[in-house]
């Protein structure tokens, strides 16, 4: 009887420990065995730091600095002074003819690089569509037709930048400057289908086989 006793005192002092302060406020802390991270040493917002000379724990921005993820693809609004080489547009919003810089070796040879990587698979080596999709009964139009090579640069820009038809985006693959690279390889491919012997300097003509 007496271990009944015993066991009803303990079975109250467990229930009022741990239902009998529920609801009460208390300017203590709880305990906690697996505190979690939940309280940390921090600077919360416009707080005061004695840390940095200028008393203050926000910080300036560095100079410079981009936000992470924010892109002229993803914001529109962003880094877009120049249509010219984000948009493919000259001011008055048609499509631009030319480059946005000066079209040389190392350009080509980038436009050749990245062209191999992401176009080659569709277009084929030459730009005439004969990729390895032919196999699987896709079409792919050729950079060779009078239509492609008379487009302004700036929309075959626009067409790598936001793909069309059948072609997905690769603005996610090819920064700006790449995509620039790329249409100046393409108007190299469409210049050698369609060249002669008159475009060759007369010093260099030595050279063709």
């Amino acid at each position: 009887m007496r271990q009944a006793y015993y066991s009803l005192v303990f079975l109250v002092l467990l229930t009022v420990s741990i239902m009998g302060l529920r609801g009460l406020r208390s300017t203590s802390a709880p305990i906690e065995v697996f505190p979690d991270m939940d309280r940390q040493a921090k600077y919360k917002p416009q707080a005061a730091s004695k840390f940095f000379a200028d008393g203050r724990a926000d910080r300036p921005i560095p100079a410079g600095t981009v936000p992470h993820g924010r892109t002229a693809e993803a914001d529109p609004a962003f880094l877009r002074a120049d249509d010219f080489r984000y948009a493919g547009k000259t001011s008055d919003g048609s499509w631009a003819r030319g480059f946005p810089s000066e079209v040389n070796r190392e350009l080509l040879q980038r436009g050749r690089d990245r062209f191999q990587i992401y176009c080659l698979p569709c277009h084929g080596a030459l730009g005439d569509g004969n990729g390895i999709t032919r196999a699987y009964n896709m079409v792919v139009p050729s950079y060779h037709d009078d239509r492609l090579r008379a487009m302004a640069e700036g929309e075959i820009f626009n067409t790598i930048t936001h793909g069309k038809n059948t072609m997905f985006s690769y603005a996610d693959k090819l920064s700006p400057d790449e995509r620039w690279a790329v249409v100046a390889y393409v108007r190299a491919l469409q210049r050698a289908a369609h060249g002669s012997l008159a475009d060759v300097p007369p010093d260099k003509r030595g050279e063709l086989k």
